[in-house]
């Protein structure tokens, strides 16, 4: 793709890097077929490459986006699927985040839109505050119908009930039961310690059952990801500084063999925290350090192996590979595989590559969109006969969940259980774990 950026325009690091991206684009459109909003919507402009023609026009002329270009930027889901499809090696990430900054930096949205926007980015992060926001929104609930498609659709998708704060959160280290392997230090994530702080439990279980030391440090909780995707740089970098000034007191400690992201969606983020800082002189080097040390949980267990199940397995679960996982990390086999070691019948999904909807806060800032996808990979996932879903995000754990009666649970709860662990609570009574998988199968 031809560029026409003048030279004041490209001293600046971002759009010399997006111009780089830009002309690696051959208009081939191969990205059309596997992106989501266009295969709802068919409108060029909702697709990669559409996009890409709206971004470069934007970039070029500098200055406020008209409110067309906003909308079908806004629609993107960033689920990278034109990532893994692009023959040219589009780098679509850099290209939209830079993007979405740019419209936050010029763009003056209604106030209802951004007061939503603020509201998500200071609340969400924040695991005090959404922990009380939470609790507020079963005073809410009853009037979810009366209220803007925004907020009912943010009710929608909140728990009944909030859990309890888990020992998980504080600060400190788990020992490795037997000689020690590795040391690592573990994100504990600013939402998931919220809404689901069993993860992070059964995270440690598995971890230090095999032999590893998990390290929550103090200030490592919210690796930015979510404020990045919306724009919002300032806050972002502001929580990736605090989580990678953290990370280094450990790693220029006792040392650190890896950094366990145990969310999809944050692991694609801390990864790319070399290029996040590339341009700043005092964190380009820890943030390169840092990125170089995050694996997602499944990476680090399929390095170890996974220890024989001590419970009788086999049930068919299907498992759901986040786009941040499969489009994002590349990463594929490692969850199956260690799946099927611990006796369990691992379904593929059709059209595995089409995302949930989930997407970080897609599903609250574009529910109708959000509600499609759910309810075609939910069909999707019921067509496999599984008796549970398996997935390595909360986001699409907490999407696809609302849509079927299906047990979702996370990877590692499944891991957990079958090497030692409590079965997951979402599993409880089922008859197919009750009996054990001979009989389910």
């Amino acid at each position: 793709m031809q560029t026409n950026f003048s030279l004041a325009q490209l001293a600046d690091a971002a759009i010399r890097d997006s111009e780089q991206i830009l002309r690696k684009c051959v208009h081939c459109g191969f990205c059309t077929a596997t992106c989501p909003t266009y295969t709802i919507l068919g409108d060029e402009l909702d697709s990669p490459r559409g996009r890409i023609y709206q971004i470069k026009d934007m970039l070029e002329k500098g200055g406020p986006p008209p409110d067309t270009t906003v909308k079908h930027i806004d629609r993107c889901l960033s689920c990278l699927s034109c990532m893994t499809t692009c023959p040219s090696g589009v780098h679509y990430m850099h290209l939209v985040d830079h993007a979405r900054a740019h419209i936050e930096a010029t763009h003056t949205r209604p106030p209802a839109d951004r007061a939503v926007r603020d509201l998500i980015a200071r609340v969400l992060p924040n695991p005090r505050l959404f922990r009380l926001a939470l609790l507020g929104a079963s005073l809410g609930r009853p009037f979810r119908g009366m209220l803007p498609k925004r907020l009912s659709a943010m009710l929608a998708l909140t728990p009944a009930s909030v859990p309890a704060p888990s020992y998980s959160d504080r600060p400190g280290v788990h020992p490795a039961q037997g000689p020690r392997r590795k040391r690592v230090a573990l994100l504990i994530g600013c939402a998931q310690q919220v809404l689901a702080p069993q993860i992070n439990e059964a995270t440690i279980r598995l971890l230090t059952r095999h032999g590893v030391e998990v390290v929550v440090s103090k200030g490592a909780d919210c690796c930015g990801a979510l404020t990045h995707h919306m724009g919002k740089e300032d806050l972002a970098h502001a929580a990736a500084k605090k989580t990678i000034d953290a990370w280094t007191r450990e790693i220029e400690g006792e040392g650190l063999d890896a950094i366990v992201i145990n969310a999809s969606g944050c692991g694609t983020s801390v990864k790319d925290y070399g290029h996040m800082f590339r341009e700043d002189s005092a964190y380009a080097a820890k943030a390169a350090r840092v990125a170089n040390l995050a694996k997602d949980v499944t990476e680090l267990m399929g390095e170890i192996g996974l220890a024989r199940p001590v419970v009788e397995t086999g049930q068919a679960v299907a498992y759901h590979s986040a786009c941040s996982m499969q489009h994002g990390q590349r990463i594929k086999e490692p969850p199956r595989a260690l799946l099927r070691a611990a006796g369990f019948l691992v379904k593929e999904i059709p059209d595995a590559h089409l995302c949930c909807g989930s997407a970080g806060t897609y599903n609250m800032l574009q529910p109708e969109l959000a509600g499609e996808l759910r309810n075609r990979k939910v069909a999707a996932i019921e067509s496999t006969q599984a008796q549970a879903v398996a997935a390595g995000n909360l986001g699409c754990i907490t999407q696809i969940a609302s849509g079927t009666g299906l047990p979702v649970v996370h990877t590692v709860e499944l891991l957990d259980w079958a090497t030692g662990g409590p079965m997951p609570e979402a599993l409880a009574g089922r008859a197919a774990f009750r009996q054990g998988g001979a009989q389910a199968a």
